[in-house]
């Protein structure tokens, strides 16, 4: 796995607050992020790029969908605030504008909210955990990935838990949403 964090443009008292809600697949991050956005309208998501096959009934808007070599190139512009390669796949957070006053939530595996939290130390960072390891295989299954990226992805979760935690200014488990 490879990535590296963008250093942050300015410590600009005027800069927006980010906002990282982090976590293993399958915890809900997505679901969490959606209520946020509803509840909170001044809040700008920032829309990852991925060069990952878009899933079955998964929305447009969930991801730029893009291919390596656009990945590639926009990351060797400084395109990225975050980025890394998980499953053979590039995953990247563009470099937002925090000078435009609106706080953005970005929905990021734990390596990429790890570089967020170095490079921006003064980022809120919100790690959600799922109410037991066989509910996270129930909602991986329920997305439709491969046996075996589920297999990789319950894997990938024992060691990103306790790395997440360390890092996180909150967590949360995520049992039920109105509650969450």
């Amino acid at each position: 796995m490879t990535s590296r964090a963008i250093p942050p443009a300015s410590s600009s008292p005027a800069l927006a607050l980010i906002i990282i809600v982090s976590g293993p697949g399958g915890v809900g991050k997505g679901t969490i992020v959606d209520a946020l956005l509803q509840r909170d309208q001044t809040l700008l998501l920032s829309r990852s790029w991925t060069t990952r096959s878009q899933r079955p009934g998964e929305k447009d808007e969930a991801y730029v969908f893009t291919t390596r070599e656009k990945f590639e190139s926009h990351l060797a512009e400084g395109g990225f605030l975050e980025w890394t390669e998980f499953l053979g796949n590039y995953y990247g957070s563009p470099a937002p504008d925090l000078t435009t006053g609106r706080d953005i939530v970005l929905e990021i595996e734990v390596d990429g909210a790890q570089q967020v939290k170095v490079s921006h130390p003064e980022s809120v960072l919100i790690f959600v955990l799922p109410p037991s390891r066989e509910e996270q295989r129930r909602r991986l299954v329920g997305r439709g990935d491969p046996d075996h990226k589920i297999q990789e992805r319950l894997r990938k979760a024992e060691e990103e838990e306790p790395v997440g935690l360390a890092l996180a200014d909150h967590y949360l488990v995520n049992d039920e949403l109105e509650r969450t």
